[in-house]
């Protein structure tokens, strides 16, 4: 993804320096990838709604699905022998046609959460993403859609092999199955495979199946002999996909951190469009001056390499849909859009489930008696976790809090990017410190101010705790704005598009760290002058 925003991170002129903690993202996510006909690749990218086509020579990358186009939210594709794309656009549950010419025709809307696509000829197959998903062939003159199988364990990536049978995966089994193009018995090729997200072919007919895990395997099976595998590490957090060129060369894409790379093999890799950010959302910093963001498929720390030479920043872990995040001493607590707040212990990886079943949880932090305050979007109130987990409501009836912050004398704020106000809770209830405001989001105390990022004007605003008035400290932040209406949450009881959530946080060095979700950076925001952070 382009930048609009100058090398060193910074902007116009304000109070606060700003730096960069990671480079841009130049590829909003990458899902399902295919050549095209045209010899480029042709990525599906869930989080921004596009498809991109990737020159795998000279990296040069054109959008052509984006902004005005029916897709929503593409998450595999396919060509067929006319050489029109076909798009499994999983949250609204509708598959497209694109034809050659550029001309939408939608194939079908009767699949649940599609997600594996694959053509056959002029076939068309896609299975579903779900617990007892399906595997159909559906017809571009509009004949109801053939069940060739059922019972998949969420489905995903497949394709058809060199005997003409349909391999697809079962994520949640970690098998490997085939079944025949016309329907028929379906069966067992593989169990006990790591993690399997998409079932590929090489040139030559060797099957590979990718890891959705942390260490980037890829597991080789030898179909025509005794059924031997052999494993190959990557190191790529999160694989989706995978597509072989004229050459037999292997190209990966990755849900977790995007980008585009070449992987050999022998498991070595050669990155083809840099990995970055797929957002992002909350940060935090703890007392050791490390930097984390929940980054919506990962918690990852942006101010470090995954590998040298490599732009891709550090997995800490796979969180899956981790929105919100703040530091408690040696703890990060964490919120999901699956609607869990969790306590996660870097130090030895365990994970303590505070809260479930919450409405779009976002914003977290930590009172001064331990407890936790969270920002439950969908549900319009903010709620406390004691420490033995019982709940409580601090506020509601608020159309969409976002964050939430203290100040030292353990006073609750909160923002709300849809009443455009900051709001200081107490046992009364809510009232307005800072109305009028431009989609308030991220919050942070310092001083005798609370910050917050006004997302829809991308700039930084600072309030005094005491009389409300407030300051621009810094304009034209590389913040994306969200569409007027916005996608579909949730498709099928699983989370689905995201709602941007520009996170910020206060430093102990006294800077303040931003999530810059229009160019998928963390920046450090350092005051300039004395009096800039206190107000």
């Amino acid at each position: 993804m382009h930048s609009d925003y100058a090398a060193n991170g910074s902007s116009p002129q304000g109070s606060w320096e700003a730096s960069r903690l990671n480079p841009p993202t130049p590829l909003w996510g990458s899902n399902g990838v295919a050549f095209g006909p045209d010899g480029r690749l042709y990525v599906a990218q869930f989080l921004s709604g596009r498809i991109s086509a990737l020159d795998t020579g000279s990296g040069d990358v054109e959008v052509v699905v984006g902004p005005g186009d029916p897709v929503q939210s593409p998450d595999d594709l396919a060509f067929g022998a006319d050489g029109s794309m076909y798009i499994a656009d999983l949250v609204p549950g509708r598959v497209w046609r694109r034809s050659p010419q550029g001309a939408y025709t939608l194939v079908s809307d009767r699949v649940k959460v599609p997600n594996g696509i694959t053509c056959l000829g002029d076939r068309l197959f896609v299975n579903e993403m779900k617990m007892d998903g399906r595997l159909l062939e559906l017809f571009t003159d509009g004949r109801e859609p053939v069940v060739v199988t059922e019972g998949l364990a969420m489905g995903n990536a497949m394709q058809v092999g060199p005997d003409g049978c349909l391999y697809y995966p079962h994520m949640m089994t970690g098998e490997v199955w085939r079944v025949p193009t016309d329907g028929g018995p379906s069966e067992v090729v593989a169990r006990g495979v790591h993690e399997p997200v998409a079932v590929r072919f090489d040139r030559g007919g060797v099957l590979l199946v990718l890891s959705r895990g942390e260490s980037g395997l890829v597991t080789r099976i030898d179909l025509h002999g005794t059924g031997s595998r052999s494993l190959i590490g990557s190191g790529l957090v999160g694989l989706d996909n995978a597509a072989f060129d004229a050459e037999n060369r292997m190209f990966v894409s990755s849900f977790a951190s995007g980008g585009i790379t070449e992987m050999h093999p022998d498991g070595r890799t050669r990155e083809v469009l840099p990995r970055g950010l797929s957002g992002p959302y909350g940060v935090t910093v703890d007392l050791r001056g490390t930097v984390y963001a929940a980054d919506h498929y990962r918690l990852a720390e942006p101010a470090g390499r995954a590998a040298p030479g490599t732009t891709d920043v550090v997995t800490r872990r796979l969180k899956p849909f981790a929105h919100g995040i703040v530091a408690d001493g040696e703890l990060l607590h964490l919120t999901s859009q699956y609607g869990s707040v969790e306590t996660y212990d870097p130090g030895d990886g365990t994970t303590r489930v505070r809260a479930s079943g919450l409405r779009q949880p976002t914003g977290v932090a930590v009172a001064p008696d331990g407890a936790l305050a969270v920002a439950e979007s969908g549900a319009g109130r903010v709620i406390s976790l004691g420490e033995d987990d019982a709940v409580s409501t601090l506020a509601e009836d608020l159309p969409h809090p976002v964050d939430v912050a203290f100040d030292a004398e353990g006073r609750c704020y909160v923002s709300d990017d849809v009443l455009g106000a900051v709001l200081r809770l107490d046992a009364e209830g809510a009232y307005p410190l800072a109305e009028g405001l431009e989609g308030p989001q991220g919050l942070a105390v310092l001083g005798e101010r609370v910050f917050t990022v006004e997302a829809q004007a991308r700039r930084l605003l600072g309030i005094s705790l005491k009389t409300g008035e407030r300051r621009v400290e810094r304009e034209e932040l590389a913040l994306g704005t969200a569409p007027a209406e916005q996608p579909a949450l949730f498709a099928h009881g699983m989370p689905g598009i995201p709602r941007l959530f520009a996170g910020l946080t206060a430093a102990p060095d006294g800077s303040l760290l931003l999530s810059a979700n229009g160019e998928g950076t963390v920046v450090r925001l350092s005051p300039t002058c004395a009096g800039a952070s206190e107000g």
